[in-house]
């Protein structure tokens, strides 16, 4: 399927450790010509870290798609009725930001347009990046993937013996999820080695 002329919402979430990762999937989306509107979290719109500073972080997704990041919830409310998308990409996703949405909380752009996007009976793809997937948060990773609408971008353990309730998708699926999940289908297997 190509994802030429498709309109993709780009969500990030505040796993800062991750962007290296991701960033060359926006890029991605772009050279097969999807329209992609950003949006972040108000954690990336206004958090600096030691993987960079967040007016640097929104400054590149900017020149990456060509579009003014999304940083409200009155800006990314209508991209439910008014300006629908054809999938919403959330990658990174945080733990906390997976628990807010398996538990129906929408406090942050990102979630107000993946919750925008679902109301439309459109696919949401998730990228999860988080230490507690296997932990806590184990029941909330669950209730999203057998909700309807919700596909994962393949994931695995980053660590297993450091870090062993981590998990993280393999950003380099991310276009292959996407043409997957507009089909109404999860890209499979959904749980793979994190490392080859």
């Amino acid at each position: 399927m190509s994802l030429e002329g498709k309109r993709i919402g780009f969500g990030f979430t505040g796993s800062h450790c991750t962007y290296d990762q991701v960033f060359p999937q926006l890029e991605r989306l772009m050279e097969q010509k999807a329209e992609v509107v950003p949006i972040v979290t108000y954690t990336v719109r206004s958090t600096d870290t030691k993987f960079g500073n967040a007016e640097d972080h929104i400054d590149k997704i900017e020149k990456i798609t060509g579009k003014s990041v999304i940083t409200t919830m009155q800006e990314a409310e209508p991209l439910g009725p008014k300006y629908p998308l054809d999938c919403m990409v959330i990658a990174p996703l945080t733990g906390n930001s997976l628990s807010k949405m398996a538990n129906a909380l929408t406090d942050s752009p990102v979630l107000m347009a993946a919750k925008a996007t679902m109301r439309n009976q459109s696919p949401v793809v998730l990228g999860i990046s988080t230490n507690d997937a296997l932990g806590l948060n184990g029941v909330n990773l669950m209730r999203l993937m057998a909700s309807k609408f919700i596909y994962f971008i393949p994931y695995g353990q980053d660590d297993p013996y450091k870090k062993p309730n981590s998990l993280v998708a393999k950003m380099d699926l991310l276009s292959e999820t996407v043409e997957s999940a507009l089909q109404f289908k999860q890209l499979q297997p959904v749980i793979v080695p994190h490392h080859d």
